[in-house]
């Protein structure tokens, strides 16, 4: 599939990393880059796979997560279009750590490694930007051991869906997020039904508004601090 569709290039123009680049190392990447289609329930990349390029989702939704030998699923965030994933198993040369499940129909960018490191030795902003995402990604996933060792599915509802809302991992997210209750259940390890009523009681609190096929976010600060009683 062709990078030069509009949606892609509106995409790149929101990514931090991408207005950095200067017009040569924009170029570039344009013509590196190749796009692939994930079908919802299918992998953009599988727990072991020999990781050769980073990964950006240009449309979709995609969820982050590990299977243990014992077969218990630990879902670590999701991402929307505009989230970049990958580069610590770049950088560490390692095979992939997780698998990335679409939770719908997505898109996404693959940038060779060799452009990447290219990208590395040649632009000090794409270094910075790096460095956030990683500190901003090493937050996600330790707040994450506290929400799954602390708190109720009320609570751990409310600090996933605040977690969409990082600009450095999803620049894209807007406050009208188009998202089923069936999928927060599975970014937030539990069923729609327990996700529909963790919502509802979230809707009273005054911090997002249910919509027909997705959820407004009023309060993303009271999400990320929300605690039930």
């Amino acid at each position: 599939m062709s990078l030069s569709s509009p949606s892609f290039r509106e995409i790149l123009a929101c990514t931090m990393w991408a207005r950095s680049l200067d017009a040569a190392q924009m170029a570039r990447v344009e013509a590196d880059m190749v796009e692939r289609f994930v079908p919802a329930g299918g992998y953009a990349c599988r727990k072991g796979d020999p990781v050769e390029h980073w990964m950006g989702v240009t449309d979709g939704l995609l969820k982050m997560s590990s299977v243990s030998p014992e077969g218990k699923t630990v879902t670590f965030t999701g991402m929307l279009a505009g989230g970049w994933f990958g580069e610590g198993s770049l950088l560490n040369n390692e095979h992939r750590k997780y698998d990335v499940v679409a939770l719908r129909d997505s898109r996404i960018a693959l940038m060779p490694r060799a452009t990447f490191q290219w990208l590395l030795d040649n632009s000090i902003p794409f270094n910075r930007f790096l460095l956030m995402q990683l500190n901003a990604r090493l937050g996600l996933f330790i707040s994450l051991v506290e929400y799954d060792r602390s708190l109720e599915t009320d609570a751990r509802v409310a600090r996933c869906l605040a977690a969409l809302f990082n600009p450095y991992l999803n620049p894209a997210a807007g406050h009208q997020l188009q998202i089923s209750q069936e999928e927060i259940g599975y970014l937030c390890s539990t069923s729609r039904q327990r996700a529909n009523q963790a919502l509802q009681l979230l809707e009273r609190e005054g911090l997002l508004r249910l919509e027909y096929g997705g959820v407004t976010i009023l309060d993303v600060d009271g999400l990320r601090n929300f605690r039930a009683v």
